[in-house]
C-alpha cells in the first residue's frame, strides 16, 4: 500500500501544547501536504478525541487494516511510549511516532557532521539534554546506538540521576549515576547541548562552562533556547542549530519521516527498525558533503552552500533526499 494515517490526540501539538484532537487537525493536514509533496505518500490525518491510551490503542487497532503504515503525531509523554509500543506489538505494519524518532534522525545526522567539524568523537563526547520527553529521550536513545556514552538527562527537575523517585519506566533506562543534580552541573565541561525543552533556557554562565569547541542545538519551537546571533556573541567557537527555518542548519523532520516512510513502504517493511533509523541519519549526513544543486539555490536564494558550520545537513527541499534517504532506509530492512 501507499497509504498512512497520521494519527493524534492533540494533547502535545508542537509550540501550543494540549489543544485537544479538533485544533489539532490543521497540524495533521500539513503533515499530510507534507507526505505526499516530498514522498507521494498518501495519508488520512486522522484525530482521536481520547486522552486514555488504552482506547486510543484500540481505535488505531481497529481501523490499522486500511493502512500500510502508522504516523503517530503530537502525543505526550509518557503516552505516547506506552501508545507507540503497544501498536508495535500488535500491528504488523510501521508504527513511528515521528515526534521521537523523526527528530532523532535529524539530530544523529546533524550531530555527526557538526562533530567532524568541531573534531570530536561521539565517542568521547559530553552530551547534555534539556528535556526529556519524547524526542530527548528518543534522541538520546539513537545516540547510544551510534556509540554516545557519556548523555546526561535534565528536565524541569534537574538531572535524571539514579533513584530519583519520580522517574518513570520510560526514561529510568537514561539515568545516570551522579552527584550533579542541576543543568550548570551538566553543562560543565559539556561537548554537546541538545535543548527540547522551551525558550531561552540556556544562559551565558551555562554556554561558558561548555568545553572547547561547543555543539549548541537549541531545537525548541518556536522560540529556542537561544538564539544563535545570542550565542555566537558569547562564544566564537560554536557550532549551531535550531529548529528554525530563519536560521541555518534547521533541524526539522521533513528531513526524515516522508523518507522514512517510504523506505519502509517500499521494502513492504512491517516495522521501522533501528538500523533502518540509523542508515537514514547517516544517508542524511554523507548527502550534506556532496555538491548543491542549482535548484536547491534558486529555491533559497543564495549562490552557494557547502558543508560547514553554516550547512550541517541537507535543506528539505533537496531533491535528492528522495533517492539517498529512502533507499538507504528500504536497503536496510
Amino acid at each position: 500500500g501507499n497509504l498512512v494515517a497520521v494519527i493524534t490526540n492533540g494533547t502535545a501539538v508542537l509550540g501550543l501544547g494540549d489543544v485537544g484532537a479538533l485544533a489539532s487537525k490543521p497540524v495533521m493536514e500539513g503533515k499530510a501536504v507534507l507526505f505526499k509533496k516530498f514522498a507521494g505518500i498518501d495519508v488520512y490525518d486522522i484525530e482521536i478525541n481520547c486522552t486514555d491510551p488504552d482506547e486510543f490503542i484500540q481505535t488505531v487497532v481497529n481501523i490499522a487494516p486500511t493502512f500500510g503504515g502508522i504516523n503517530l503525531e503530537d502525543i505526550a509523554a509518557p503516552h505516547c511510549f506506552y501508545i507507540e509500543n503497544e501498536l508495535k506489538k500488535r500491528l504488523t505494519i510501521p508504527v513511528f511516532h515521528d515526534d521521537q524518532h523523526g527528530t532523532a534522525v535529524i539530530v544523529a545526522a546533524a550531530l555527526k557532521n557538526a562533530m567532524e567539524i568541531q573534531s570530536k568523537k561521539i565517542t568521547e563526547v559530553r552530551i547534555v539534554f534539556l528535556g526529556a520527553g519524547a524526542a530527548g529521550c528518543s534522541c538520546a536513545r539513537l545516540l547510544k546506538l551510534m556509540g554516545a556514552k557519556y548523555i546526561t538527562m535534565v528536565d524541569r527537575k534537574g538531572i535524571l540521576y539514579k533513584n530519583r523517585k519520580d522517574l518513570n519506566d520510560y526514561n529510568q533506562d537514561l539515568a545516570v549515576d551522579t552527584e550533579g543534580r542541576i543543568l550548570s552541573d551538566a553543562m560543565a565541561d559539556a561537548d554537546v547541548f541538545i535543548g527540547v525543552s522551551g525558550a531561552n533556557l540556556l544562559d551565558e554562565a551555562n554556554i561558558k562552562l561548555m568545553a572547547k569547541n561547543p555543539i549548541i542545538f537549541a531545537l525548541a519551537n518556536p522560540d529556542p533556547e537561544i538564539l544563535p546571533s545570542k550565542a555566537h556573541a558569547i562564544r566564537d567557537d560554536i557550532v549551531m542549530a535550531t529548529g528554525r527555518s530563519d536560521f541555518p542548519n534547521q533541524v526539522n523532520n521533513v528531513l526524515g519521516f516522508p523518507f522514512l516512510f517510504r523506505g519502509a513502504l517500499d521494502a513492504k517493511a512491517t516495522e521501522i527498525t533501528n538500523d533502518m533509523l540509523l542508515a537514514a541519519a547517516h544517508a542524511l549526513a554523507m548527502l550534506a558533503k556532496e555538491p548543491v544543486p542549482q535548484s536547491v539555490l534558486d529555491a533559497y536564494k543564495v549562490d552557494q552552500m557547502e558543508f560547514g558550520p553554516e550547512y550541517l545537513i541537507p535543506k528539505p527541499f533537496d531533491p535528492r533526499l528522495i533517492e539517498w534517504v529512502a533507499k538507504a532506509v528500504k536497503d536496510a530492512y
